[in-house]
Order: structure tokens, then sequence, then C-alpha cells
């Protein structure tokens, strides 16, 4: 935009119009910075998302240049100026009939308008078509058609002052078109805001109600009270994604899930492990599901962090192998000896040694279940003892499924459970082998000193008789499945 035009568009926010004046002057001013003709940028659109990169705008040669200049000095006093006085002044013209746009019911626009922007977003289509007519500025005004938008700052790659300056001139204008465009708005994306993220979030939570995704990608200074203000403002929110954004810490958040779902990234996340617990000394819950990713270096010394004093819960599932190690499992662990739930399904790098010396003692579910690994990695043969003989007065929940322990190393693991201390049952309620190499003398030992148990998974089992290799659920089902081993097993001589 030229300068002459930003002083413009800026005495049209001081208030020295009457107000329906000023409303239809910051539109224009909005429309202008979105699709300025002539200016030094450019609008691009790709999958629904508005970019906005500085271009090179109109070059004039120098000949162009010399006769604006020309233009613009007043005339001297002269013939030529006598005759620029005395000559007569135009016919006023006839008001023109409105052309074929203006002809185009608003029904059938909005319609049009709906397709174009189902399939290609609302920008850059809607800011141009807002300059066709009337009748198409009605149209492209509707609240209907902006229900998925992006809005990064025009100055997004240019120097801190210049992007801190760019951000504050289109937050006064989104103070404005926010409210009167935003209304319905359900997925809103904000790129490289660096330091209006807060307001432009407040303004949000004031006039979109509908938010059902909102995504922060390379955003600064978010932080957590912004976020709680925006969930209780917008109650159907459902997703938020922060990529790459910068917040503070969250000394009450005691709750944090992060899933991919079942599509495997292909990069991993570098997730500082020491900064999260140092700003959230309160978690509980720690769930990374079907994430890779891999704790962010911390120079060649690593130097313990504080840990998770209150964290009862950690979740590291995963569909496929990931690289979860020893080391990462005791930065995240060496601190929680209240944890009761472990869950590491898919982290085929642990071994049971790293488990046995962790400070909690009273897990109550352990699942270490291998689903879908390939076979050529090098799995633990022996150390399942060390595991059960820990925690079986507390297990109520055991998973070893796909883990290549020998049938000797099995065997002497679930005896842990027929030797609870003061001659008590265990507590044991559910048991994974499916694909171990337990013995049906070992199955039906355990099943006999857990009469709770309720589910018993022993599919792909190669050492059971055919017909037992399947999932029990229910006491009578286990029951049953004990007195078929039980007739199955060799009469001791």
């Amino acid at each position: 935009m030229a300068p002459g035009a930003t002083r413009r568009a800026g005495r049209r926010f001081r208030g020295t119009s009457p107000p329906g004046a000023w409303a239809r002057s910051a539109e224009d001013w909005w429309w202008d910075r979105l699709a300025p003709s002539g200016s030094g940028y450019h609008l691009l659109h790709s999958d629904s998302a508005l970019l906005v990169l500085p271009g090179p705008g109109p070059v004039r040669t120098r000949a162009q240049r010399r006769v604006a200049r020309r233009a613009q000095r007043p005339l001297r006093p002269g013939p030529r100026a006598a005759a620029a006085k005395t000559r007569p002044a135009p016919a006023p013209q006839k008001e023109r009939d409105p052309g074929w746009g203006d002809r185009i019911p608003l029904e059938i626009l909005l319609q049009i308008f709906g397709q174009l922007v189902a399939a290609d977003g609302p920008m850059p289509f809607l800011g141009r078509a807002a300059r066709v007519c009337r009748r198409w500025r009605e149209a492209a005004s509707q609240p209907t058609l902006w229900h998925t938008v992006t809005l990064s700052p025009p100055l997004a790659g240019r120097p801190p002052k210049g992007g801190a300056k760019a951000e504050k001139n289109l937050l006064a204008s989104l103070a404005w078109f926010i409210p009167n465009r935003f209304s319905q708005l359900q997925r809103l994306t904000l790129t490289h805001w660096k330091s209006q993220v807060q307001p432009v979030l407040k303004l949000v939570s004031e006039s979109c109600p509908r938010l059902t995704f909102l995504k922060l990608s390379s955003c600064h200074g978010v932080t957590p009270d912004t976020l709680v203000m925006l969930a209780k403002a917008c109650p159907q929110l459902h997703s938020l994604d922060l990529q790459h954004s910068m917040g503070s810490c969250c000394p009450q958040l005691q709750v944090l899930e992060v899933s991919t779902g079942i599509s495997r990234n292909s990069t991993p996340l570098q997730l500082p492990v020491e900064a999260l617990q140092k700003g959230c000394p309160q978690l509980q819950v720690l769930r990374l599901l079907n994430l890779m990713w891999l704790p962010k270096p911390s120079g060649r010394v690593v130097t313990p962090g504080p840990g998770f004093p209150s964290l009862e819960e950690l979740c590291l599932a995963s569909s496929t192998c990931n690289f979860v190690s020893n080391e990462t499992l005791g930065r995240l662990l060496h601190g929680s000896p209240n944890l009761r739930l472990l869950d590491l399904r898919g982290c085929a790098r642990i071994t049971p040694a790293v488990l046995h010396d962790l400070p909690c003692q009273e897990l109550e579910q352990l699942h270490l279940g291998l689903y879908g690994t390939s076979d050529r990695l090098t799995l633990s043969k022996e150390g399942s003892p060390l595991l059960t003989w820990k925690w079986c007065h507390t297990l109520r929940e055991l998973d070893l499924s796909g883990q290549g322990f020998i049938e000797k190393d099995l065997e002497q693991a679930l005896a842990a459970f027929s030797g609870t201390p003061g001659g008590s049952h265990s507590a044991l309620c559910s048991l994974n082998l499916r694909g171990t190499r337990v013995t049906p003398s070992t199955v039906s030992s355990v099943v006999s000193s857990c009469p709770g148990l309720l589910y018993l998974n022993l599919e792909s089992c190669r050492c059971l008789p055919r017909g037992l290799k399947r999932a029990y659920r229910g006491q009578n089902e286990v029951q049953w499945c004990l007195e078929q081993l039980l007739t199955s097993l060799p009469c001791p001589s």
C-alpha cells in the first residue's frame, strides 16, 4: 500500500466519521490489506490456507516517473493556465445501468461462492469478488462463507521489529473484521504470530462460538490462561494443535495428551523432557499416543530434571515400534514414585532391568505388548521375573503380548502370583499372553492362583494345544479354560 493510502487508512480509524461510515471505511481498509491492487504483497491459497508473501509491486520506467512528477506540479501563471481556467466544465454523466453482476440474485451468488469456497477456501477469492460490484460485495461478506480461515501477518518473514508493527496494524483491522465476518467460523489457523496472538485469540473467543478447530503454528506467547478462556467461550472446540508454538509454563496442568491417530508421522518430534518437568510440576497424566518422538538433547552432560512427582499415568503406546529407550524412560520417571499405570506398548527397546529400577512400588497396570513389530528386532529373552516379583501384590493388569521371553523365564515370572505375601489371593484380573511361549502348566498354575481373573488372552501361543489358543472373557470362560488345560496335562508319575 502506498504511503498516502496508509495515512488515509489510518485516518479512517480515528473516529472522525459517523459510526456507519467508519465501519464501511474499516471494511474497505481490510479489503485493501487482503487484496490490494498494485501493492507490494501477493495472496496465494493452497489447501484452504492463506499465505501473504512480499511481491515486487508495479515497475515504472524513469520516463513514466518523470511524467507523474510533472503532473503533480501546480501550473504556473501563463497562457496554459488561463486556458485551463476558461475551459468549460464537463457535462454531468448520466447514471449507468446496473451491470450484469448486480442482476444476479443474491441466493444464486451465495451458492456459487459457496462451491468455490468449499473447493479452494475463502481467500483470495472472496477478497477479489468483493471488488466487482455492490451485489458481489454483499455476497462475499456473508459469515456463512467464512467457516475456514488462516491468518498470517503480512511481514512474517521480516525482522522482529517490522513483524511486530505489521501484527499490530493487522490486529486493528481484525477488531472490526472478526465480529462482522467470523460469527460462524469453525476452523482457524494462526501462523507466524510473534507478539499479538493473545489479543487475536481474545477476539476469537468473543465472536466465534462455533469454533471447533484451532491450530497455532510457529506462534509465540501462547499462555494457558488464553487457552482456558478460549475453551470456555467455544464449547464446541474439540481439536487444538500447537505445532512449533512457544508458550509459558503451566504450573496447574494435570493432564497432557498428544495423539496423532493411527497414521505415523515421518519426522520425529523432539520433546524437551526436563523443560516439561519444570513447567508442569503438577502433571498427573501424560499420554503420547502413536507419536514418534525423541527427547530433546540437552548438551553433552544431561542434567536430571525435577521429574514428575505427582505423575500417576504414563502412556507411550504406539501401533508401531518407536524410539523410546531405557535412557529416555529413566529421564521421564526417575522422580515419579506414585505411578499407577505404565503403558509401553510398542516400546521394544525397553528392558526389564530398567523397569525394575523405577521408583514406583505400587504399579497396578503394566502394558508391554508388542503389536505389529518386525521379526528382525532383538527382544529380551530373560528378565520377566524382575517385573512380576516387584509388583505382584499390586498388579491388576499385565500385558506381555508379543514378548520373546523363553518358557522357563515366563514360568518363574508368573509363579510370583501364586506366592503373594500373607497367603492372600493375587489382585490380577487381566492377563494378556498373546504370542508368547507360555506352557500349559504355567497357565494352569496362574489361573488357579488368581480366582479374580476375568480376562485371559492365549492367542497364537505356540506351546498350547489347539482349540485353546483364543481370548477368554469372564470368569466362566476362564474356568473352562483351566479345566481343559488340567485334562490335557500328563499325569505325574
